[in-house]
């Protein structure tokens, strides 16, 4: 046996969900004492440690970071040695077989930390993020999830330079101390995994309100941030009281302490964290106002504010077993958010957007080397499809089923999956491969009509491609909504083995193949299938162009009538890029159905909102993401879009400029019909701008200049953004003018400039890298400058991979900084096997050579290993 002996690194490896072991030592109580300091750091934790019945003397592994110093050990008051540590934590070995008192002193240097996990200084203030492994940079402790304890944290700190000092739970002590320090004392009365854990510690202002529960307690609400920013907090609180109100309303949730705060850091890995009623926000999804924010910001941050206010419940109260497990904590609140948003706001645009962002991030990375088992994304639809199935009524005494059995617990997806069944008396044995494939379902649905016997056929097959370490693939439930729409537009009712659907049926396809017949059908519909994308698939259909014009026309389903345009805009743009540009030319019946869809902005109950995203044009990544392995050329599928976003704006261009001047308000309002007029207003102005003319550069400079508002000021330097002319530098050095002191609007002037189609932007990029705007320890500005170079198409892949190279530089570069932020901005390579053998080994060649790094970050090895394989 090791005493108190130290091993080398170890190098990053691969976990499995099969080598799940449960904890053989509980922790009931947690007391942590942080004495913050400018060179040091020092952390007291106290540990009321239990062991299991079968613990026999097991060793108790503590997970800590190397940064993490170790001063002492005492079990029950006496200075304990028996331990080997690693670089990845220490083993306690000879440990009493009762309870015990485990106390462990460790002191770190959070202002060196920039990776931003654990406790850091953001801005000159203390702030935490400790999921998913954050809490080892702190201390040593079993930093997992389904160890969960009552946490009390004491924080001491100079009162002139910390006068805010914040913990989870309830504010139960506070006071001064000799020389110019202060503490205060926080306890949360629930039970939480240390990746809970928060603490902030800083020279902050706040707002404050109130929310009075459905049981009548009044709760404060209070938002910190930097003094100067109170101003930009009104829609941050208007969004958590309606999230607030929303829980209880849709699923009887009421917040279970008396004080809920946000604040608000300018560096920050990700978008917010939902530690316990102390959540710490990145500042761009909290400080709005409409000269500094977009209506996109607005949007995203009363989405995030709910989102992480939902976690109170699905997330805390009922938290996950282990990481495996992610999508049972984050899908089902991703759900509970969009269905949320979906209620303030447009139902069927909130769809439109969220199965957009689905096919770009998960559905291209399920056909790549990352695909897996369930993740966020499409845990969310998961979710969905309960609903779906259930019915909303079932949903929601599912849900109750599952507070009911779990609360306070750490669970897995079979608990949920559980609840569903127990709740409904349902057998969804068919949807269990949900959670354990990869890989996203393709699903073909050809349909035919016998006239003679007034039936209506659909013949549906499916598989599952394969995936990496999973060949074998099993059918799974999918529910398939169909409505038949007549010949005079209207919704069918629809008859199924004797049995009524109404307009929509949920068919409960869950078989390789199966053929269902509507009877009693008059007439020849046009069906209607996959409304509201009611699965998570890939679906081909017999439908002919005709009948998707005719579905852009009528179907009552808004997602499908969308749609239905996308599949022709999608055909289109797929047929000119294997073609090639000798044979460009463009679908004189998608010109004229899109006429019709801008017509329809001048009725009176016009949906304005649809409308704008009916006439987006697939985007590159979504088309490079539809061609074949080893056969995506960047250059062709930019030149294909770019032609017909010429061509429509060049046959549109009355239309176009006749419906922005419609759509112009003189005058700024944050009411959803102006935020409709203004995203439909803007994306004719996008569409003009594919144009070469002189005077559509002038309008827009001038449209530019004569904004209020950072929405329409954006829309406007974007649409200059692809243009070499001197309009696109002037609204670039106006802007820079303008806002240059306010970094986070500062990122929406890098990420533009940084995703130029203009040819050689590298070297701007390059420039702007080296530039007082950016800083490579801020992750908004990483993910804004070089995140949005990835974006462009035409010059992150460039022919002669200099795009690549530099794309490179910057992991490498990252990966001693922060490994978290890294392994995101390495993501863009994780496809290179899609892409056209010159560009596939260039990508190739620079993932090898990230990989060859000594000490490369774990984040950053899992990427690159699974990229490589």
């Amino acid at each position: 046996m090791t005493t108190a002996t130290e091993t080398p690194t170890e190098a990053p490896k691969t976990i499995y969900l099969k080598d799940y072991e449960r904890p053989a030592y509980a922790f009931e109580r947690v007391n942590l004492d942080f004495e913050l300091g400018e060179a040091t750091t020092t952390v007291t934790s106290t540990i009321r440690v239990r062991p299991a019945n079968d613990a026999n003397g097991k060793s108790l592994f503590l997970n800590g970071d190397e940064s993490v110093e170790l001063a002492a050990i005492e079990v029950d008051g006496a200075k304990f040695t028996t331990y080997e540590r690693t670089g990845k934590g220490i083993t306690l070995r000879a440990l009493p077989t009762e309870a015990f008192d485990l106390r462990v002193t460790t002191t770190i240097k959070p202002q060196e930390n920039t990776a931003l996990e654990g406790l850091y200084k953001s801005s000159g203030n203390f702030c935490t993020q400790c999921e998913a492994e954050g809490f080892r940079r702190i201390t040593f402790y079993q930093d997992r999830p389904d160890v969960m304890s009552i946490f009390t944290t004491r924080i001491t700190a100079d009162k002139t330079k910390y006068p805010v000092l914040l913990g989870n739970g309830n504010l139960v002590d506070s006071g001064d101390l000799e020389g110019g320090k202060h503490f205060t004392v926080w306890e949360d009365p629930w039970a939480k995994p240390c990746y809970l854990f928060a603490l902030v510690a800083g020279d902050l202002g706040m707002v404050e309100d109130k929310f009075k529960t459905m049981t009548g307690k009044e709760v404060t609400l209070r938002i910190f941030t930097e003094t100067h920013n109170l101003d930009k907090c009104a829609h941050a609180m208007t969004s958590l009281i309606k999230s607030m109100k929303w829980d209880e309303d849709t699923y009887g949730l009421e917040y279970d302490l008396e004080l809920f705060n946000i604040v608000a850091v300018d560096d920050f890995n990700m978008g917010a964290m939902e530690n316990k009623s102390l959540n710490i926000f990145n500042s761009r999804l909290v400080l709005a106002t409409p000269q500094s924010a977009t209506d996109a910001d607005y949007a995203a941050i009363e989405g995030v504010v709910a989102h992480e206010y939902f976690h109170n419940y699905t997330g805390n109260r009922v938290t996950c077993r282990d990481w495996f497990q992610l999508s049972l904590k984050e899908g089902l609140t991703v759900y509970r958010d969009q269905e949320f948003s979906a209620d303030m706001n447009s139902r069927g645009v909130k769809r439109i957007g969220d199965v957009s962002r689905l096919r770009m991030a998960q559905f291209a990375q399920d056909a790549g080397p990352m695909a897996h088992r369930i993740r966020p994304g499409i845990g969310a639809e998961v979710v969905r499809m309960y609903e779906t199935l259930l019915g909303k009524d079932g949903f929601r005494k599912g849900m109750d089923l599952y507070f009911e059995r779990h609360d306070g617990q750490a669970v897995t997806t079979e608990d949920f999956f559980a609840a569903m069944c127990d709740a409904n008396g349902a057998d969804l044995s068919t949807f269990k491969p949900w959670y354990s494939q990869a890989g996203t379902p393709r699903v073909t649905a050809n349909g035919s009509y016998d006239a003679a016997a007034k039936t209506f056929t659909l013949e549906c097959s499916q598989v599952v491609p394969k995936t990496p370490g999973q060949d074998s693939k099993v059918p799974v439930l999918c529910p398939i909504a169909v409505g038949l729409v007549g010949p005079d537009g209207a919704d069918m009712n629809l008859t199924i083995d004797g049995k009524s659907h109404g307009t929509t049926a949920v068919l409960r396809f869950d078989q390789a193949s199966a053929t269902y017949t509507f009877t009693g059908v008059d007439a020849k519909p046009v069906p209607s299938i996959l409304r509201n994308f009611s699965a998570p698939v890939r679906l081909t259909t017999n439908l002919t162009q005709d009948d998707l014009l005719f579905l852009m026309a009528n179907d009552s389903d808004a997602f499908n009538r969308w749609e239905a345009g996308q599949t022709l805009l999608r055909n289109l743009c797929l047929d000119l890029i294997k073609g090639g540009e000798q044979s460009f030319k463009m679908n004189d019946a998608i010109t004229a159905a899109m006429r019709t869809i801008l017509s329809g902005a001048k009725a009176a109950d016009a949906d304005k909102a649809f409308i704008a995203r009916a006439m987006m044009v697939p985007s590159e990544g979504e088309l490079s993401d539809m061609l074949e392995e080893g056969t995506v050329d960047p250059a062709a599928v930019h030149a294909a879009r770019d032609f017909v976003m010429k061509t429509l704006a060049t046959e549109l261009r009355a239309e176009l400029e006749a419906t922005a001047q419609a759509n112009s308000a003189a005058v700024y309002s944050n009411e959803p019909a102006d935020r409709a007029a203004r995203s439909l207003k803007n994306a004719c102005i996008g569409y003009l701008s594919y144009l070469d003319a002189p005077e559509i550069a002038a309008m827009t400079y001038e449209r530019y200049v004569a904004a209020d508002n950072m929405t329409d000021k954006i829309a406007a330097l974007s649409a200059l953004s692809g243009k070499d002319c001197d309009e696109r530098i002037k609204a670039i050095d106006a802007f820079y003018a303008e806002w240059s002191h306010d970094p986070l609007v500062m990122n929406k002037w890098l990420s533009i400039q940084a995703a130029s189609s203009l040819p050689n932007n590298l070297a701007n990029v390059r420039a702007l890298a080296a530039g007082s705007a950016f800083d490579i320890k801020n992750p908004n500005k990483v993910y804004s400058l070089i995140g949005g170079f990835c974006a462009s198409p035409t010059n992150f892949h460039a022919i002669d991979g200099s795009g690549y190279e530099f794309l490179a530089d910057i992991v490498l570069e990252l990966d001693d900084l922060n490994g978290q932020v890294a392994s995101r901005m390495v993501s863009a390579f994780t496809r290179w096997r899609k892409f056209e053998p010159t560009r596939a080994s260039a990508m190739k060649a620079q993932l090898e050579r990230i990989a060859a790094k000594t000490g490369l970050s774990e984040n950053v090895f899992e990427i690159v290993s699974k990229s490589l394989e």
